[in-house]
């Protein structure tokens, strides 16, 4: 069976109105019984839940700096896997990147535009411009030749006239270039925020609803079936095969998993389970402890700063920990995990809660400085991600500092996507069984 056509919804720049109207898209889609899957541009543990909503089936994060090239091809096949039509969220401005190799947009949305050889429909946000938004959509159409603009879709209408003025801009400037859109500006399909993008689609209470709002203004607004027919085949992959970004931890792997600890990569864990571990999933937030017959423990990140006082109260949880490493289990967290990991965690308020006590470590959120950006690493230390000397890819995106980080087995050293600012992250424990960064590991160098 062919692979099913994609395309990706890119924009200028954050904040264009991207993601609603991806979700708009999938929901329409569904709606219309299209067998409809998605797929995230970037690093993002946000958005794909979301997505996941919206068309009744997984979302895939699809990474071209961080990602090998046979994981990058085997998760775009996997996509398309019983799809009719693939959309793909870009992350950013359509060209906004990642400094490295003498290249200002390596990892950006049209890295993944001109490896996939999806067509892109550029969302443009008009409000405060008239003519003058033809003429961008003119640059980023030109900009770089491999990388297909296919539409547009103009969003925040103010009004009849601002579409007038708007659909004749485009007509004189790029006649060929199809507008499939003219959404009016609705404040009421906005998404709540927090610190780390949206609020996580499971808080959502009336999630549907919103979705199907959303699609049903997509619907009135956007001509979705000429925006479906401008979907291409993907570009070959052939022999690839199944993804396992990274090494299993265990055998039996037990992964915290709730509003506390949502950030994890689809990837990762099927490739866990393809290389043949068994994932067993728990609640911290609900007091519950590791299963005892796991050999591993995963505890992603997530927001543990906003349950800081009720997992300090948890004691089965952390417990539970404690008595998994003291059976020789392994156990590896990674940002928000890490933190938890740690002696204590001092909350936005200045009050310390104490963790799990595992690394000599306390962290803080009572000056928040954010932290964000691609990082390729090589470990230091033996730990639960193998020997010393293994190399991998992820990023870091927190807004945590180091309150204190007693000096021992530091797990990896990290640079950035340039390879400078080369610094050692995290901790391990002297036995190599226990150990946790603020990296968010995607996938094994290249």
């Amino acid at each position: 069976m062919a692979p099913a056509p994609g395309l990706i919804i890119a924009a200028p720049a954050s904040g264009a109105g991207k993601t609603t109207l991806t979700l708009a898209l999938l929901r329409h889609f569904a709606r219309a019984g299209v067998a409809v899957a998605a797929a995230k541009a970037g690093p993002d543990y946000i958005d794909p839940p979301f997505h996941a909503a919206a068309c009744g089936r997984g979302c895939v994060n699809l990474d071209p700096w961080a990602m090998r090239h046979e994981t990058l091809a085997a998760l775009v096949a996997e996509a398309s896997e019983g799809a009719e039509l693939v959309l793909c969220e870009g992350v950013m401005g359509l060209f906004d990147g990642a400094l490295a190799d003498g290249r200002a947009d390596a990892g950006s949305t049209a890295d993944l535009a001109a490896i996939t050889g999806w067509p892109v429909v550029l969302v443009v946000d008009v409000r405060g411009q008239g003519a003058s938004a033809a003429a961008l959509v003119h640059g980023f159409a030109r900009h770089r030749a491999e990388v297909r603009v296919a539409g547009v879709v103009f969003n925040r209408i103010g009004g009849e006239r601002h579409a007038s003025m708007l659909a004749a801009a485009m007509a004189a400037a790029l006649p060929e270039l199809p507008l499939l859109g003219l959404v009016p500006r609705q404040p009421a399909l906005a998404l709540p925020e927090r610190h780390l993008g949206l609020v996580q689609a499971g808080e959502h209470r009336e999630l549907d609803q919103f979705l199907d709002r959303a699609a049903e203004l997509i619907a009135a607004h956007v001509e979705t079936e000429r925006l479906r027919a401008l979907a291409g085949p993907p570009a070959a992959a052939d022999g690839v095969g199944p993804p396992v970004p990274l090494a299993p931890l265990g055998q039996r792997i037990a992964v915290a998993s709730d509003a506390a600890f949502a950030f994890t990569y689809a990837s990762v864990l099927r490739g866990w389970r393809r290389a043949g571990a068994e994932l067993d999933f728990f609640s911290p937030l609900a007091d519950e402890a590791p299963p005892a017959h796991a050999d591993a423990v995963y505890l992603p990140g997530g927001y543990p700063e906003l349950h800081a006082g009720r997992l300090a109260a948890n004691m089965r949880f952390r417990d539970g920990l404690r008595a998994a490493v003291a059976r020789g289990a392994a156990v590896y967290g990674e940002c928000g995990g890490y933190m938890v990991m740690g002696e204590a965690l001092i909350d936005d308020a200045g009050a310390s809660h104490a963790m799990a006590g595992l690394l000599p470590l306390v962290t803080s959120f009572a000056e928040p400085r954010l932290h964000l950006g691609y990082r390729q690493v090589e470990t230091l230390a033996p730990s639960p991600l193998g020997n010393a000397g293994a190399r991998f890819r992820g990023h870091e995106f927190h807004y945590a500092s180091i309150q204190r980080e007693e000096s021992g087995t530091r797990l990896m050293r990290a640079a950035t996507a340039a390879g400078g600012e080369a610094r050692t992250v995290g901790l391990a424990d002297a036995g190599g069984r226990v150990a946790g960064s603020f990296i968010h590991l995607v996938d094994r160098a290249p």
